[in-house]
């Protein structure tokens, strides 16, 4: 007789309904094998008897696990475990010591190339170096929770709560459409515009449609980590092309071009990600020439176009190209706040129609209603307001962060002062190691994460991105503060 009164308990304080915890246990017997297909249970006033709860309750439970299929009634007979249940296989996971769980995977899987990313598990009292992302605590939060509001009290608004367009909301690549004509000298129509997840969402789309396993892209050795991945995944081989003061170094592309059939080439030219450098206009005419040339695509990724402290914000490839050449991605993450995940794919109508398909398969829609609400942020001018605001933030930030890393670091770094952004790129005196900083780092509350996703080209350039947007100013003296005194461990 299977002790029932012993394996089966009952919370009576549970919201759970008592004939589920019951049926619910039963079941758990019958998959562990503990009750054997064709085991007959006790009757319905026995087991409520055993267990101390009304019959009804048992009754209750045997229907449900009747309905579910566990079991079965033979008139006459009794309540059965079903004579068809396969008994359920299990590995043994071997010896384990105390107190460590092994997860368990049936299953095979592919692993993704490249690095981890970090998981954002944060520790109290820790301050963490970011590559350049916006402070969240100047978001308009109230602004577009205001405008989101409502719309959404509007019965117009009311297509926009169920399934919609794959291209995004049309409302909002329209006054993108205009938005990017007026501020960035494109000349693109609503046609021409999807709206994305954020702009991965755009890399992984655009990969998928231009690269086949084995085709070249060209990166810079330095590079936005996430979109070598990007490619990497595809099965795309990367060809890496130097990086300096003046951007990505055309006459390599053209270099490669005359060796690979190459498909697509990877830049971020306004501020190369990581390095911050402007691509110079000679470069640019050059860039755009041979991409009509040998019929690659440019994948112009303008992530922080709108923060420059020194000048007025150099007009992007996409504006110069007469070709159809470019594919320009870009999104609101960085301007207004990350949560926000509203990216946009500018390129000609066939290929954003060819994206639009592709992203069903990932992604039904985004969020048309949020998508709508931006619309209006940008066409009420919140945009417009928001960044004028932050640029000036953020450049005193930017002033103050590589004052007071030239006066307090000098010995330990070199970098020269972005002229715009949200990051600067600093340079380890060759003499010390990341690795050993990172250590002594913790010590001291500083994170500072994956120093190796800047140098995944491994040419040894001892960089890495500090970003100063997201401090204000009394941050900005502590992370200097903890990071002289894990580098003063360096002697």
């Amino acid at each position: 007789m299977i002790p029932y009164k012993t394996i089966i308990k009952l919370d009576k304080d549970t919201k759970q309904a008592l004939y589920l915890q019951v049926a619910n246990q039963f079941i758990e017997l019958i998959k562990k094998g503990m009750i054997a297909p064709k085991t007959k249970l006790p009757s319905s006033r026995l087991l409520a008897e055993t267990l101390q709860v009304h019959r009804r309750t048992i009754v209750a439970a045997y229907d449900e696990l009747i309905l579910q299929g566990w079991v079965e009634t033979i008139p006459k007979k009794g309540t059965f475990v079903h004579r068809d249940l396969p008994i359920l296989k299990q590995k043994a996971l071997g010896s384990l010591s105390k107190g460590v769980h092994k997860e368990r995977i049936g299953f095979s899987f592919n692993k993704e190339p490249g690095i981890d990313f970090p998981v954002f598990d944060k520790k109290e009292n820790f301050l963490y170096i970011n590559d350049g992302t916006p402070d969240a605590r100047l978001a308009p939060l109230p602004e577009i929770a205001k405008i989101y509001r409502r719309i959404a009290a509007k019965k117009r608004s009311i297509p926009y709560a169920t399934y919609h367009s794959t291209y995004g909301n049309p409302e909002l690549r329209q006054a993108l459409a205009q938005y990017l004509n007026q501020t960035r000298g494109l000349r693109c129509t609503k046609d021409n515009i999807m709206i994305t997840r954020g702009s991965q969402m755009g890399i992984y789309l655009l990969s998928q449609l231009l690269l086949q396993e084995k085709e070249y892209i060209i990166v810079g050795e330095t590079n936005y980590i996430a979109a070598n991945i990007t490619f990497l995944n595809r099965g795309a081989q990367l060809l890496r092309i130097p990086v300096d003061h003046n951007g990505i170094v055309t006459e390599a592309v053209e270099e490669l071009c005359e060796k690979h059939p190459v498909k697509a080439i990877f830049v971020t030219p306004h501020h190369h990600h990581p390095t911050t450098v402007t691509l110079s206009a000679e470069r640019r005419l050059h860039l755009l020439n041979l991409s009509q040339t040998y019929g690659f695509a440019i994948i112009e990724d303008d992530y922080d176009y709108d923060f420059n402290y020194s000048h007025a914000p150099i007009l992007p490839l996409a504006s110069h190209d007469k070709n159809g050449n470019v594919i320009y991605i870009g999104s609101v993450c960085k301007a207004v706040a990350p949560v926000y995940r509203i990216g946009y794919l500018v390129a000609p109508k066939p290929f954003v129609d060819e994206c639009a398909k592709l992203r069903r398969f990932i992604d039904r829609q985004g969020d048309s209603l949020l998508e709508y609400a931006f619309a209006y942020f940008i066409k009420e001018g919140g945009m417009e307001r928001h960044l004028k605001k932050t640029l000036k933030i953020y450049k005193k930030r930017r002033d103050l962060f590589c004052t007071l890393l030239k006066t307090e670091l000098k010995d330990y770094f070199n970098f020269e002062i972005p002229k715009g952004g949200m990051a600067i790129w600093a340079m380890l005196n060759a003499k010390y190691k990341w690795e050993d900083l990172v250590v002594l780092s913790e010590k001291h509350e500083l994170e500072i994460g994956n120093w190796q996703r800047y140098d995944s080209a491994k040419i040894g350039h001892n960089g890495i991105r500090f970003g100063f947007a997201a401090y204000n100013e009394e941050e900005i003296h502590e992370v200097i503060h903890r990071l002289k005194q894990s580098c003063l461990g360096l002697l």
